[in-house]
C-alpha cells in the first residue's frame, strides 16, 4: 500500500469515529446514574436514606469518605479525599443490607490553581478569589491556610465563651 492510501484510510477512519463519538454523546450524557453509586463531592455532604433498621456502617477506606449513620436510616456521606471507595450497612444481626460505591471527585466552584515550581495554590474565586485549601496544594500553603482558619475559628469560640458568661 501507498503511504498517501494509508493516510487517506486513517483520515476516515478518524471521520467515522468522530462521527459515532458525536452521535453517541446524548446517549452517554443522558445515561441514568448508576443507582450503586453514590458521587460526592470533596469537602461536600450528601444525605442517602437506607433502610432503617441499618445499625452499623463499615466504610472501605475513611480518607476518601466518612458515613455517619443518623435516625431513621438517613446518612450522611462526606467526601474527604478523591477516589473511590464503599461503605457497607448491616442491621443488628450483621446481615448486609446495602454495599454502595461511593465516587469523591474534586471541587466545582470557580478553582484557580496556581503553580510555583512544584508547589500548588489554589484559590476559590466564586466572586473574588480567596485562598482554599484543596488537596494536593503545597504543604507551605496547606499549613499556613489551615492555621488561619484554625486561628480564626478558635478565637470565634473564644469570643461566644465568653459572651455566654
Amino acid at each position: 500500500m501507498s503511504f498517501k492510501f494509508q493516510r487517506t484510510r486513517a483520515r476516515a477512519r478518524f471521520g467515522l469515529s468522530l462521527a459515532a463519538g458525536i452521535l453517541l454523546w446524548p446517549a452517554i450524557c443522558l445515561a441514568s446514574p448508576d443507582p450503586d453509586r453514590i458521587a460526592v463531592y470533596v469537602d461536600q455532604a450528601k444525605l442517602v436514606k437506607l433502610p432503617a433498621k441499618v445499625s452499623t456502617i463499615v466504610v472501605g477506606n475513611p480518607l476518601i469518605a466518612d458515613v455517619t449513620l443518623q435516625s431513621g436510616g438517613i446518612v450522611v456521606v462526606t467526601g474527604k479525599g478523591y477516589g473511590a471507595t464503599n461503605f457497607i450497612a448491616m442491621d443488628r444481626n450483621g446481615e448486609v443490607l446495602v454495599d454502595r460505591q461511593i465516587q469523591v471527585e474534586g471541587p466545582t466552584d470557580q478553582l484557580v490553581t496556581v503553580y510555583r515550581g512544584v508547589e500548588r495554590e489554589s484559590y476559590s474565586c466564586m466572586p473574588i478569589c480567596q485562598r482554599r485549601v484543596t488537596l494536593g496544594d503545597g504543604e507551605t500553603y496547606f499549613k499556613s491556610a489551615i492555621d488561619q482558619a484554625g486561628s480564626l475559628s478558635g478565637q470565634a469560640a473564644s469570643a461566644g465563651t465568653k459572651s455566654a458568661n
